[in-house]
């Protein structure tokens, strides 16, 4: 929840030049701004290889639900949409009934969701990730006979989120193979392997290679350092560079 119109559209048009050459091919780049400055990312972007997400998307399709944002509503406008991410989980109290719901809305509307999933730091110091992720994620795919291509899982441990205190990169490789696992056994083998799984937590140019380059983890998803187009695109080029290696 940052930026006002004004600041919004500079921030966009710096993205735009920034990223310029880099996003496409084997790199997709989504920004995902405040709801209100949606149109005026469509429009910045239009033309180029820059995707636009939503932050987050209410449920239902449609009706009285004042101050709420459908999948319906953003289709034609945005063709990502986060769903679940921590900051709803933990400080808006969405369950996991709530994100299941989120993820079939915005499945049924042809959007691409990216799933958020992640454990508080108590979980991990108990030695409970695998066990939030796999409910996490399990909750999420009831009821889904498959998968669509590219589907994309973001692991986002909440310590590290906003905090400065990224997972190592061995530490991310190990919860994105969980994810991965959970997947193949849910689902299978191919649509494992086709599931696009990212580390966000604490993401910036200083440490997207140790990411980038670990076996598994295939993108990140970018909080804080998103605001900076030249940081972002920094993160980006990185990001491009370990693919190409």
């Amino acid at each position: 929840m940052h930026t006002d119109r004004a600041r919004a559209e500079a921030l966009l048009g710096a993205l735009r030049v920034a990223l310029d050459g880099v996003a496409g091919g084997g790199l997709e780049v989504v920004i995902f701004p405040p709801a209100p400055w949606l149109p005026l990312a469509a429009d910045a972007f239009a033309g180029s290889a820059l995707q636009v997400g939503v932050q987050n998307v209410f449920f239902e399709r449609e009706g009285a639900f004042t101050g709420e944002v459908s999948a319906a509503l953003v289709r034609g406008t945005a063709t990502w949409a986060l769903v679940g991410h921590s900051e709803r989980r933990h400080r808006f109290g969405e369950s996991d009934g709530d994100t299941t719901a989120k993820l079939r809305a915005v499945l049924d509307e042809g959007l691409r969701p990216v799933l958020a999933v992640g454990e508080l730091r108590e979980e991990r110091e108990a030695g409970r990730t695998r066990a939030v992720l796999e409910r996490q994620l399990l909750a999420a795919f009831d009821g889904l006979a498959a998968l669509p291509p590219g589907f994309v899982v973001a692991y986002e441990p909440v310590w590290a989120i906003g905090t400065g205190l990224a997972a190592t990169p061995e530490m991310a490789e190990e919860a994105c193979a969980i994810v991965r696992g959970v997947v193949r056994a849910r689902f299978d083998a191919t649509t494992a392997e086709a599931c696009r799984v990212q580390y966000g937590g604490s993401v910036n140019a200083g440490n997207i290679a140790g990411f980038a380059g670990r076996p598994g983890v295939d993108g990140a998803l970018v909080g804080g350092a998103s605001l900076d187009a030249e940081a972002f695109a920094g993160i980006c080029r990185a990001v491009a560079a370990e693919r190409a290696a």
